[in-house]
């Protein structure tokens, strides 16, 4: 009989041994619909990619001032710095599942102290024990819950790097934000200027019985509005250097940031024929990928977990009259338990289904933010072309507004025309400069953006 227990048990092992390797699930890529246009790049087109794409992208800029304020930003932001804590503790987290997989030791110590009323004699003991658990990861569920916080601490990896790269576009957008309120200030105060010295002419030419009444008041409206308009963009630039400032977690507007106008250079361009592969080194999508395999293996942990557990235990106890004998009476002892929780039917499969859900949500994530890569990309794009187009035609709108205004100047100063025609040619070309000042600040805004969506280097590391 013994001979036979001793053989079933050889042999279920056997079993579980062998049924261990075939319990993870292999991953396998979600089908995804790739557009045409991106998926027929080839190797020329990926040269090109990295060369598009620098270490630090915002230096292609050539603008040291952008590029040190980026640096402090990054070095100080309180955002950035609980995303790092989030990332310890998820990295703290994965070391406590690498732990599971070795042996617990534990120990445990007691003391008694008996006093008999008759005799008046004592009596003091103590106890200790030394033990060792150890489970047989015979279903590789600890293996899986292991990998299954290891993926997440990665995915956490990725969404502060992701922080990082919109931190350093949000930065470069208030940057040049800064700058552009300043130009749009310094155009406005000299366009307030020359509304006031017309104002005043017309007010002189009035009394002489050359302008109407009604020409002076006109005259006026605009230096009110012109003066409204000073007012607002002075307000939005309060605002801007307070953003910086909370950015680089200091005293609001003690940012040191100097910037009196938009940068001369080019905006920099992006290489032709990018390759869709481009936007796996995105933060998002490398994230969203890592939570994907965490599901897959949370899921295979659920599985297992079902399955029956064997513990092995080891104490070591000991037990005398005093502590010196403690450790000259040691007792070994080894037990075994075995656990069947698949008994549970219905708590199983209520578990496995709800983590199966949660793989499926997973991948309909994944899919979700690859196709959210592909249309924020495309966006840019074409945003990118739009703003190109509308610089050049602002260009020539411009000059054609200047040579209009010079004109209807001349017919009143002649007295060909009244004064309302002059004013409004020289609203038109107000509008029209902020209009390209407004579309170059754009730019910049869309290019850095699309150097982001299009991924790069990790800027954290």
């Amino acid at each position: 009989m013994n001979l036979m227990i001793k053989t079933s048990a050889a042999a279920l092992c056997v079993m579980l041994l062998a049924g261990c390797s075939a319990m993870r699930s292999e991953y396998q890529q979600p089908q995804l619909d790739i557009p045409q246009g991106w998926s027929q790049a080839g190797a020329q087109e990926q040269g090109s990619a990295a060369l598009a794409q620098p270490e630090r992208w915002w230096t292609r800029f050539q603008d040291p001032a952008l590029n040190s304020l980026i640096e402090r930003v990054l070095a100080s932001n309180s955002d950035l710095e609980k995303a790092t804590l989030t990332l310890r503790k998820a990295l703290l987290e994965a070391g406590v599942s690498e732990n599971n997989k070795f042996p617990r030791l534990g120990f445990a110590q007691d003391s008694s102290y008996q006093r008999d009323l008759d005799s008046g004699s004592s009596d003091t003991s103590y106890g200790a024990s030394l033990s060792l658990s150890y489970e047989l990861d015979l279903w590789d569920r600890i293996n899986a819950l292991a990998d299954a916080s290891e993926l997440a601490a990665r995915a956490s990896y990725e969404d502060r790097e992701s922080l990082a790269q919109d931190l350093v576009v949000t930065t470069a957008t208030l940057y040049w934000n800064v700058g552009y309120l300043e130009q749009r200030i310094a155009l406005v105060s000299d366009n307030l200027k020359d509304s006031e010295r017309i104002a005043e002419l017309t007010r002189l030419r009035h009394e002489n019985g050359s302008n109407t009444q009604l020409e002076v008041v006109e005259s006026k409206q605009a230096v009110f509005d012109l003066q409204l308009q000073l007012s607002q963009l002075q307000q939005e630039l309060s605002e801007a250097r307070n953003s910086i400032s909370i950015l680089l977690d200091q005293p609001l507007q003690e940012t040191g940031v100097a910037i009196e106008q938009l940068p001369d250079q080019p905006v920099p361009d992006i290489a032709a024929g990018l390759p869709a592969d481009l936007l796996l080194r995105r933060p998002d999508i490398r994230a969203s990928l890592y939570q994907l395999k965490s599901a897959l293996a949370s899921k295979d942990a659920v599985a297992a977990s079902y399955l029956p557990t064997i513990t092995l235990t080891g104490a070591l106890n000991t037990s005398s009259s005093s502590l010196v004998e403690l450790l000259q009476n040691p007792v070994a002892k080894l037990g075994s338990g075995i656990v069947l929780p698949f008994l549970e039917w219905r708590e199983m499969q209520l578990n496995k289904e709800i983590s199966e859900v949660d793989y499926q949500m997973a991948v309909v994530d994944y899919r979700d933010t690859i196709y959210q890569a592909f249309e924020e990309v495309d966006n840019l794009l074409t945003a990118k072309k739009h703003y190109d187009y509308q610089s050049g035609i602002y260009k020539e709108q411009f000059s054609n507004a200047r040579e209009i205004e010079r004109l209807y100047q001349s017919r009143y100063t002649h007295g060909e025309s009244d004064i309302t025609d002059w004013l409004n040619a020289m609203e038109s070309r107000r509008g029209i400069e902020s209009s390209l000042l407004e579309s170059r600040y754009n730019q910049f805004v869309v290019q850095a953006r699309l150097y982001q969506s299009l991924g790069g280097e990790d800027i954290v590391r």
